[in-house]
């Protein structure tokens, strides 16, 4: 997710095919295995695939994106999978989580601009409790010009720096750039470098 255009998004997922897959992130599958189930935020969900698989090991999960035709596949998705989602259509600036609600945040291939990202990953790390954690995976500055996923714009992408300014306010437990294959769907297919991020709430 690259824009707050919802009209991009909403055509990219009216389709029935599921454009990234109905596995969840591999990343975010692995961090959230290890974690004791409670309340989860993800943001910029999608089609669901990570939120209805969290929502399945017993988490209570609150969604968000700015695309209708996205949360009308994943709240299908959730119920042939026999859970619920709480899932909201925002516009991510306009969203303000409550302070210190949330056990866990996955954030997965969300990308903004350095300005909005200040606001919404600030804003998310106040909305963990003590202990809390984000899973985050995203797409860095060494994806451009890749063809295996994300936008071509580099003041989009990220670099371990950037990551570790916007969440001061979380000790981290895991920040590595690395390459990856990814297999989520014709849209995230292929080597690709990602930086993948664990933080703690103090």
């Amino acid at each position: 997710m690259s824009s707050f255009e919802g009209n991009f998004w909403d055509v990219r997922y009216s389709n029935e095919e599921f454009i990234y897959g109905k596995e969840p992130n591999s990343f975010f599958k692995e961090q959230i295995d290890k974690l004791q189930p409670g309340k989860l935020l993800m943001l910029g969900e999608g089609e669901g695939r990570n939120a209805v698989y969290a929502a399945k090991k017993g988490w209570r999960v609150d969604a968000f994106d700015f695309s209708s035709a996205a949360k009308k596949k994943a709240l299908n998705w959730a119920e042939q999978n026999n859970v619920v989602l709480n899932y909201t259509v925002s516009n991510l600036i306009d969203y303000t989580p409550k302070n210190e609600f949330y056990d866990a945040a996955g954030l997965i291939f969300i990308h903004l601009n350095p300005e909005n990202s200040h606001i919404v990953f600030h804003r998310l790390s106040e909305a963990l409790v003590p202990k809390g954690k984000i899973i985050m995976e995203v797409f860095s500055k060494n994806q451009l010009g890749k063809t295996s996923g994300g936008p071509q714009d580099l003041s989009v992408l990220y670099s371990v720096d950037e990551i570790k300014n916007y969440f001061y306010l979380l000790n981290i437990i895991k920040l590595e750039e690395r390459t990856v294959l990814l297999n989520e769907g014709k849209h995230h297919a292929g080597e690709a470098c990602v930086i993948s991020f664990i933080g703690e709430k103090r």
